[in-house]
């Protein structure tokens, strides 16, 4: 064996070189295939709630007779869909304005528009778990006076057991999809490394009609509740054999 001498020390050559591949083959050892799958579903239900947004609206000289125009009626608004069933706890307003109308200005017109009346309007939302009074509660609302109706929501009272219920088919169709690709590649699924939830959504139907069609309603209003679908999709990384 060649040595290299040094003073005071004697180093092995052929050493050094055989100490230092040791490392550099555990790092280029390959490591184990991993297999990424996706799955994801959606469940589809009759919602057992629902919110209608409703109000009126008036326009008058002043601030105060829009206002006081639109607070007489929405208290008969109110004062009927309480008729209909609804208990008080279940309106709530949720935007109330009041604001200037201006004058139109005329291209080279040197006057700043100016006030020429005032637009006061009150906008409540109705939430009923009996989806056979949103008709009536329409019904009633324009009845009473009420001139805008932005529309019907339908939702879920809880959506937590249908979440989980899709999160777990939509694991089966990932696990489902890993065995079918293993199988054809001739290899086995070892073990899950990673599982992600991704983003779902719960699609809630609405129902909108715009201010024109309040006014023009049908004294029988008809609702169709639809159905609410609900998803979930998820990510799993599995350790394939080799």
């Amino acid at each position: 064996m060649n040595h290299q001498r040094l003073p005071g020390v004697i180093v092995s050559i052929p050493a050094v070189i055989a100490a230092a591949a040791v490392p550099l083959l555990a790092q280029t050892a390959t490591e184990a295939p991993v297999l990424r799958v996706q799955g994801s579903a959606e469940i589809r239900i009759v919602p057992d709630l629902a919110v209608v947004r409703l109000g009126v609206a008036n326009e008058a000289q002043t601030a105060q007779e829009a206002q006081q125009a639109v607070n007489s009626t929405a208290a008969a608004v109110l004062a009927a869909v309480r008729r209909v069933g609804i208990d008080e706890q279940n309106v709530q307003t949720v935007r109330l304005v009041l604001s200037p109308i201006y004058s139109s200005r005329r291209q080279g017109d040197p006057q700043e528009p100016r006030i020429v009346g005032y637009r006061a309007s009150n906008t409540v939302s109705v939430r009923t778990e009996d989806l056979s009074l949103v008709a009536p509660v329409i019904d009633a609302a324009l009845d009473a006076g009420a001139n805008q109706l932005e529309g019907v929501s339908f939702g879920l009272q809880n959506d937590q057991a249908v979440k989980q219920q899709a999160l777990r088919q939509a694991i089966e169709e990932a696990h489902g999809k890993a065995e079918a690709m293993a199988d054809a590649l001739d290899v086995d699924l070892e073990a899950i490394i990673s599982v992600t939830e991704e983003p779902g959504f719960v699609r809630e139907p609405m129902m909108e009609m715009s201010r024109a069609m309040a006014m023009q309603a049908a004294p029988q209003t008809a609702v169709s509740p639809g159905e609410v679908a609900v998803s979930a999709s998820v990510s799993i990384e599995y350790r394939l054999s080799e």
